[in-house]
């Protein structure tokens, strides 16, 4: 191979690189729910496992089977509210503004994992149903992102930026928290209120237009 070959090859692969870096899709994320494997059993019986039904981009997640139902504290019922594995150590559940008024819960907008001070929520299943102390969210807006995506877009773990997206619908999202690690695919992952809103969909490319600062609270 001559170097002009080795060179076409070389720059190929690297503008294929480069683009990878720099495409964020998006991801809408309809109301879900993350069970323990305490709460699996209560609900589902003792030593059962989800079903896998479909991966979703980031590696090592996927939609399950199983879903479950929600009560709320005015007695509303959410029905069939799908679950995603894998099993984590504290159960949550996402959902959305309009889904917090029709349970009669007041659900906080927050970074999954981030619980406390958090409302619970009755998640009823087919063998079983619980009552959960904490856990009931709104998933802040945000970005997942490798460490060399990152290094690409200039920014780090936990900053808020500000996203913009093209198209006759085109839009800007404020106060979107970036998480980095080397177990993320670049994904943008919004509800579906804020996608309806914005005209967002599955697949579309957002990229990132300033940069809003640290942040450790809500």
């Amino acid at each position: 191979m001559n170097d002009g070959k080795l060179k076409e090859i070389v720059d190929k692969i690297t503008r294929e690189y480069i683009a990878e870096l720099q495409t964020i899709p998006v991801g809408v994320s309809n109301r879900h729910v993350h069970l323990s494997k305490d709460d699996m059993d209560k609900l589902f019986g003792r030593g059962s496992a989800l079903h896998p039904m479909k991966e979703l981009r980031q590696p090592g997640q996927y939609a399950a089977e199983e879903t479950v139902d929600l009560r709320g504290p005015n007695g509303s019922v959410i029905p069939k509210v799908r679950v995603l594995g894998p099993i984590r150590p504290e159960s949550q559940v996402e959902i959305s503004a309009a889904d917090s008024f029709k349970l009669g819960a007041h659900a906080p907008v927050r970074e999954s994992g981030e619980l406390d001070g958090t409302p619970g929520i009755e998640l009823i299943g087919p063998l079983g149903s619980i009552k959960i102390n904490r856990g009931l969210i709104v998933a802040w807006r945000h970005i997942h992102l490798s460490e060399e995506s990152a290094r690409f877009w200039n920014v780090h773990d936990r900053e808020l930026v500000f996203v913009e997206s093209d198209g006759p619908r085109g839009c800007i999202l404020k106060n979107v928290l970036v998480r980095v690690s080397q177990n993320y695919r670049q994904e943008l992952h919004v509800d579906t209120e804020e996608a309806n809103t914005t005209g967002l969909k599955n697949g579309d490319i957002i990229k990132i237009t300033k940069y809003g600062g640290q942040t450790d609270e809500y």
